[in-house]
């Protein structure tokens, strides 16, 4: 009993501190190998730019559509080569091998969420993309975890506040280090990719400023247009609904019914979405999984895969055990590791893959490819 009234609270502990993916807000791992850009200096600017600031055209001749409202020029497309993978949820589902999913692109090893973390991710061997999406205060549907600005970017402040031309304004690799993210107490010249956005910093070859910006759902679909994407809906029921509704429409816009699955730790905004996107692939939230886990309550057969971390505190929510639990009832498990500093890597994948899991929502795709090697 003590077990499972653990279980119940560490679940709920998950719910209020992280999204799928990587959740630990003070991880450092020495072992982490630099990425490749310019180290900048420099005091942090925490204050929301009124304009744009200069913006490098987009190195090809084949620019993506960009959202309305944005003066930007549009990020730089994805060579055609990077975007093959499995087109559809049933596809990616049916690999043999475990699923490579990159978290934010892979937010241990290059910015999270900006078009360079997700190119670079795919470059390094991910089969599908997960992302976080909200709405900007001017209804645009981003590619964006957190409800302010203030952990990735050189400003402060709500999303909600922010029109999509002032957030696309912003230094999104503003505080990322490959030693330590999310971090803002590391010494400045860690930070690599800082000022690239704002033109400041060359920029990576074969890159622009605008694959260090906060990008939109729409461009990310587009610039990937045969991998799956693993979309979670922040925030609650109902303040999120105008989310889930955005999501639905753009999907259906878009033709990404088949290479969408969407989930929520809140199960009535992943029912509100359902309603308005019955053929889209959905997770359980929160509830329906600890009722699962706990009591054995039946889940309906629509929800083809359970994302679920690892570890709650001392309890073990992944192993063998519930694994062959998931895959008795049809179904599949995606795991994302929720402690940087301990999970993140090619040993503790393998371990996860020896339980048979079928996928990882991982911050470091390169390590999960030297799991599955391994």
């Amino acid at each position: 009993m003590r077990r499972q009234v653990a279980l119940a609270v560490g679940l709920l502990i998950a719910a209020a501190a992280c999204g799928s993916g990587s959740g630990n807000e003070n991880a450092v791992d020495s072992t982490a190998a630099p990425a490749t850009g310019a180290p900048t200096t420099g005091a942090p600017v925490i204050a929301i730019p009124v304009t744009d600031p200069p913006v490098a055209e987009a190195e090809t001749t084949a620019p993506s559509a960009t959202e309305p409202g944005s003066t930007d020029a549009p990020a730089t497309p994805v060579a055609p080569a990077l975007a093959i993978g499995p087109a559809s949820v049933e596809a990616l589902i049916a690999l043999s091998t475990p699923i490579n999913l990159s978290h934010a692109g892979g937010d241990q090893a290059a910015p999270h969420s900006t078009m360079f973390a997700f190119r670079e991710g795919v470059l390094a061997g991910a089969d599908a993309l997960e992302m976080d999406v909200q709405l900007t205060g001017d209804g645009v549907l981003i590619v964006q975890h957190d409800d302010t600005v203030d952990k990735s970017t050189n400003a402060t402040g709500p999303v909600a506040d922010l029109t999509l031309e002032e957030i696309q304004a912003l230094d999104n690799a503003y505080w990322f280090s490959p030693a330590c993210w999310p971090c803002q107490d590391r010494p400045v010249e860690e930070y690599i990719y800082r000022g690239i956005r704002t033109g400041d910093v060359e920029p990576p070859e074969g890159y622009s400023p605008n694959d260090f910006r906060v990008i939109t759902f729409r461009e990310a679909a587009e610039a990937f247009p045969n991998l799956v994407l693993d979309v979670e809906i922040k925030g609650s029921f109902p303040d999120a609904v105008p989310v889930a509704e955005q999501l639905a429409a753009e999907i259906a816009e878009l033709g990404l019914t088949d290479r969408t699955i969407v989930v929520s730790f809140d199960d009535d905004l992943i029912d509100t979405f359902h309603k308005l996107a019955p053929d889209v692939a959905v997770s359980p939230g929160l509830t329906r999984l600890t009722e699962w886990f706990l009591n054995g309550t039946e889940i309906e057969p629509y929800f083809k895969v359970f994302q679920v971390p690892p570890f709650q505190g001392d309890i073990q929510v992944v192993d063998a055990e519930t694994v062959q639990r998931v895959h008795d009832e049809g179904r599949e498990v995606w795991v994302w590791p929720d402690d940087a500093s301990t999970q993140e890597n090619a040993e503790f994948y393998e371990r996860l893959i020896d339980y048979g899991v079928d996928g990882i929502i991982t911050g470091r795709p390169a390590a999960m490819v030297e799991a599955l090697s391994g």
